[in-house]
């Protein structure tokens, strides 16, 4: 199993770096998970992105400068609370990341076409099930 998830973990790595690059030629492959997360979540205050992430308040904010100036994000003040900001993908961010997700999706459609469904759905559950045990 240690071998398996190890593999698996560097293919993610490096497949991370190309949907990076896709979204956009100048972005760190560490800063597609923060698109990711706004993509699915919508605004967030910065410190809920470190949080998420794993990094630290200085290493967030660098990653947050690149990423506004690339166009991809926002900073927008929180309606629940006028002394903090919401970060939020722009419309370009938005569309970037669409594409990449989507055509991501249809290569694991192609990648999967000989599967079972059921079997592709139990590998989603179990996934989702050992990403539950090692977040806690």
């Amino acid at each position: 199993m240690e071998r398996e998830l190890t593999v698996l973990l560097r293919r993610a790595r490096a497949n991370q770096g190309e949907m990076a690059r896709e979204v956009h030629p100048d972005l760190e492959s560490s800063a597609y998970g923060l698109l990711i997360r706004l993509d699915e979540l919508g605004g967030q205050r910065a410190t809920e992105l470190a949080a998420y992430i794993g990094v630290g308040k200085a290493t967030m904010s660098r990653q947050l400068r690149a990423l506004e100036e690339l166009g991809l994000i926002a900073r927008e003040p929180d309606p629940a609370d006028g002394r903090a900001w919401l970060v939020t993908l722009t419309d370009e961010g938005r569309h970037r990341v669409g594409t990449v997700r989507e055509a991501r999706r249809a290569r694991y459609v192609r990648q999967l076409a000989h599967w079972d469904r059921r079997e592709v759905s139990e590998l989603a559950r179990l996934l989702h099930e050992l990403n539950g045990v090692m977040e806690r």
